[in-house]
């Protein structure tokens, strides 16, 4: 993970300050590189930071009940489904549009006048898929 991704991580209350050294280098524990590691982990299956800093605080306190991380889970499990059925109804236009192309010249490509004219889509809906 790159040092501006961690200090972000500072700044935004994921990750506490580390202690410095005498020549004033940063030293991280442990316990915060695990903790890194939880937060790069969440990330990477698409968390939030205001759901990775919720499991972060169920993991400070261990007599709470899991519940919560439970649902949390459960709400990006059902981002994750939503975003997937964006996609393959993105894929199915893209692969509508690219069938529809014939060769010949730019004026009549049917590609870019698809592209030009939203009514073409076959597609009831096909929205922007966060991360695209």
């Amino acid at each position: 993970m790159k040092i501006t991704t961690v200090r972000y991580y500072e700044r935004v209350g994921l990750m506490t300050k580390p202690e410095r050294s005498a020549g004033g280098q940063r030293m991280y524990r442990e316990d915060d590189v695990k903790r890194i590691s939880f937060i790069k982990h969440s990330r990477h299956l698409g968390f939030s930071l205001d759901a990775i800093r919720e499991m972060l605080q169920l993991q400070t306190t261990p007599a709470m009940d899991c519940s919560t991380a439970n649902e949390i889970a459960e709400t990006q499990l059902a981002l994750v489904r939503q975003r997937i059925a964006q996609l393959t109804s993105l894929e199915k236009e893209l692969e509508r549009i690219a069938k529809a192309c014939g060769g010949g010249a730019a004026a009549d490509c049917k590609v870019i006048e698809a592209l030009g004219d939203h009514s073409q889509c076959d597609t009831e809906r096909h929205e922007k898929v966060e991360g695209l």
